[in-house]
């Protein structure tokens, strides 16, 4: 006789990624309800884009450049004119230049760490640990949520996740970072990722393929069984845990069944045109996947940005301190490299004209940072050190006034000369903007609460 344990266990072998049984049930020990949020006016964005540029994109070669600065802090990119007057950004994006009249450029983001760790924990949870481990810090569930994790706490279930990862964590030398999953909120709501972080020993944590010996017949034929025995259980017991695990389940299920979920994922589908148009890389079928799942329904799509090199290995194309090993000796010269700036104008670019031209843009709020900026002076290997003063964020989208800068820097970009903007403020905007409230709840297994973010949203950008 078949128990429900044996049952249970089968259907948590059948390749449900990260929805399996074992994750499941860890899943509800980490339960969280949301309390009931502030009454006051939100945001009506559907969607959010985060493109986040993991290493530290260096503003004074990007959005922020001081052409009166002298040598040795001066950009070796002059600036150019954009098409709204008075805003000037880098020769290196010319094609983000002709779309300025979307964007809103903050020239004043800023915190106090200059170390990877800490600053991508605090800019993707907006929260302060000083407990990490320089630089080996995996990831655990004592960390804070990060912002796809708290969308997929205060979003309702839909065919697709409500976060998406693409194409991968950040992660290197055989760690995940802290703050890119779900923490004490538990893996119930995690981003859904469809690659573990490369130069780990980690495996995918989820798939959406089955196995070849399982059709989706099979798979539902399956599913029937076990609501049979789950239905004699419950004649026995009536625990939380019970519609909790079905809940996951069956989002599991929808995933693996749902064939508009898997076209969300399908670049194929695409003309070769558009797919031209992003750019026939890693970084511009991101862009292009990320503008097709929010299609779909997903609410929030991170595209963390990093270079797999040949060997396997991660490079932090961002991280300019002297080029990337092995590809570029030059800080600057890197910057010019196809898997960096170049990229990165031609896929927001071509996100931006599709976004506009199918009605999606004031639905969707796109947003691009790293975990800091770079430093004013110009080292000895011509590139830039980190530096978490200042940098520059670019949002677009969701309603944002387009044709603006909020805050500035001083003479060097060294410093928020107006208007800082904290990790935390830069997160509450986010929020804010899916109309998640910032000052919103969330209560844990043991009915703690936490504030969802301790900062307050830029509403004069919309």
């Amino acid at each position: 006789m078949l128990h429900r344990r044996d049952a249970m266990l089968r259907l948590g072998q059948v390749g449900l990624g990260a929805l399996t049984l074992p994750t499941l049930l860890q899943a509800e020990v980490f339960t969280v309800r949301a309390a009931e949020p502030a009454s006051r006016p939100l945001g009506r964005a559907k969607s959010c884009i985060l493109v986040y540029l993991w290493g530290g994109p260096p503003q004074q070669d990007m959005w922020d450049l001081k052409p009166l600065a002298p040598l040795g802090i001066r950009s070796a990119f002059a600036p150019i004119a954009t098409v709204v007057p008075g805003i000037d950004v880098s020769e290196a994006l010319p094609l983000f230049a002709r779309h300025t009249d979307k964007t809103a450029i903050i020239r004043s983001l800023t915190h106090d760490s200059n170390n990877h760790e800490p600053s991508v924990y605090r800019t993707l949870t907006g929260r302060v640990n000083n407990t990490l481990v320089v630089p080996r810090n995996q990831r655990n569930r004592n960390d804070a949520p990060n912002l796809g994790s708290v969308i997929s706490a205060c979003s309702p279930s839909g065919p697709l996740p409500a976060a998406i990862t693409i194409p991968r964590p950040i992660g290197h030398s055989g760690v995940t970072y802290s703050g890119t999953h779900a923490g004490w909120l538990g893996a119930r709501h995690d981003p859904f990722e469809t690659a573990a972080a490369a130069d780990t020993p980690e495996q995918a944590t989820h798939s959406m393929d089955l196995p070849p010996d399982l059709a989706s017949t099979r798979l539902l034929g399956r599913r029937g069984l076990l609501r049979v025995l789950e239905d004699v259980d419950r004649r026995f017991d009536d625990l939380s845990a019970t519609r909790s695990l079905a809940a996951c389940r069956e989002q599991a299920l929808s995933l693996l069944t749902s064939s508009a979920a898997k076209q969300a994922f399908q670049l194929d589908q695409e003309s070769p045109e558009t797919r031209d148009r992003y750019g026939r890389n890693e970084w511009g079928e991101c862009f292009l996947m990320a503008r097709r799942l929010v299609e779909a329904g997903t609410r929030l799509v991170t595209i963390s940005w990093m270079y797999i090199k040949a060997d396997g290995k991660v490079a932090n194309v961002w991280d300019n301190h002297g080029g990337t090993p092995g590809l570029n000796p030059s800080g600057f010269g890197m910057l010019k490299e196809p898997y960096c700036i170049p990229s990165l104008d031609r896929g927001f670019a071509a996100l931006m004209d599709d976004l506009s031209q199918r009605g999606l843009l004031d639905d969707t709020l796109v947003a691009m940072f790293g975990e800091f900026g770079r430093t004013p002076l110009i080292n000895k290997t011509d590139g830039r050190d980190h530096w978490g003063a200042v940098q520059s964020a670019v949002l677009a989208g969701g309603g944002i006034r387009g044709g603006q800068v909020y805050g500035s820097s001083d003479k060097d970009a060294a410093y928020p000369a107006s208007n800082p903007v904290s990790p935390e403020d830069m997160l509450a905007t986010i929020y804010w903007a899916l109309g998640v409230d910032p000052a919103r709840e969330l209560l844990d297994a043991q009915g703690r609460p936490s504030r969802i973010i301790d900062g307050e949203p830029l509403t004069m950008l919309f």
